[in-house]
């Protein structure tokens, strides 16, 4: 009986955590995250913004390391119109000492990253969010402080060669979220490496 119990709390608690991670049309929740300039970064600090791509990604990756310049140009592309690119480092430098914050300071210099790079110390916001990759993007728009998931998932539908590429997840979902219409696509699979756990 005892084991029984200990099964059903088991589960019960497995459920919970995996209720707590976002779907499209949830609201998700601000965070306050140190960059790489030192300073604390969080979405209520943009306060003309229509909404954000967040991307949960990290040095090490080859998966996150083929998107780099991909993720600059989307960051150019679409801040001016009110979308800006927050990357979020998920990953235990203990297991991966190359995403070390150190090495995330290097990093950004090296490539000329133009958002902020912040790191997810606690590994309490990949969690909420609910990522299993990097990198895996979420799309949110803002109405006042409310933030709505609008789309989750992959930024393109080829990381090996950008020239290959035939759909553009992430900037079709912010040119329909700029004509005030959903995203024709709102869910794809994110490819890439598995988050480092504590």
């Amino acid at each position: 009986m005892k084991k029984l119990l200990s099964l059903a709390v088991l589960l019960l608690s497995v459920i919970t955590i995996q209720a707590q991670t976002y779907k499209v049309g949830d609201t998700a929740s601000d965070f306050n995250l140190k960059n790489i300039d030192g300073k604390k970064v969080s979405m209520a600090d943009y306060k003309e913004a229509k909404g954000f791509i967040v991307i949960f990604t990290c040095n090490h990756c080859p998966y996150s390391v083929a998107y780099e310049d991909r993720i600059i140009e989307i960051d150019k592309k679409y801040k001016t119109k009110g979308y800006p690119v927050i990357a979020i480092n998920p990953n235990d430098p203990e297991l991966y000492p190359s995403d070390s914050f150190e090495n995330m300071i290097k990093r950004s210099k090296e490539k000329g990253f133009t958002f902020p790079y912040v790191i997810d110390e606690t590994q309490e916001v990949y969690r909420k969010y609910g990522a299993t990759k990097t990198p895996h993007v979420f799309i949110l728009s803002k109405n006042k402080e409310k933030y709505t998931v609008e789309y989750i998932g992959a930024i393109d539908n080829n990381y090996k060669d950008e020239s290959q590429v035939t759909v553009r997840y992430v900037n079709d979902a912010i040119d329909a979220l700029l004509q005030n219409k959903k995203p024709a696509i709102t869910s794809t699979k994110a490819i890439g490496c598995g988050i480092k756990s504590k």
